[in-house]
């Protein structure tokens, strides 16, 4: 069960980041409410998450979900670049991920 919480925060990541974004600073409320809550959520799953998991393995897969996730999103929807590098970059961060799931115990 530790590892779904932390699967979930890691996705709340992706939320806040992309609703930063949105928000234009912090000046649009609708994306602003929706920044702090997934913020505070997120962090607060990856407390939960902490409570049976290694700190550094817990950390690196929720901030790994957060970045690969963001990236991805950030390509499909807001015209980020898509080029070969940032690809096999984000391939191999995903694989870090899975790496880390493996060995990560629980």
């Amino acid at each position: 069960m530790p590892w779904v919480i932390l699967f979930v925060a890691g996705l709340l990541e992706v939320v806040w980041a992309l609703m930063l974004k949105q928000s234009a600073g912090l000046t649009k409320p609708l994306p602003t409410v929706v920044f702090f809550v997934s913020l505070a959520l997120s962090m607060f799953l990856l407390s939960q998450a902490l409570k049976s998991l290694p700190v550094g393995t817990a950390y690196a897969v929720w901030t790994g979900i957060g970045a690969a996730g963001t990236a991805l999103l950030g390509m499909l929807f807001l015209g980020e670049s898509r080029d070969v590098l940032k690809l096999v970059s984000l391939v191999m961060l995903v694989g870090g991920i899975i790496g880390l799931r493996l060995t990560g115990g629980q």
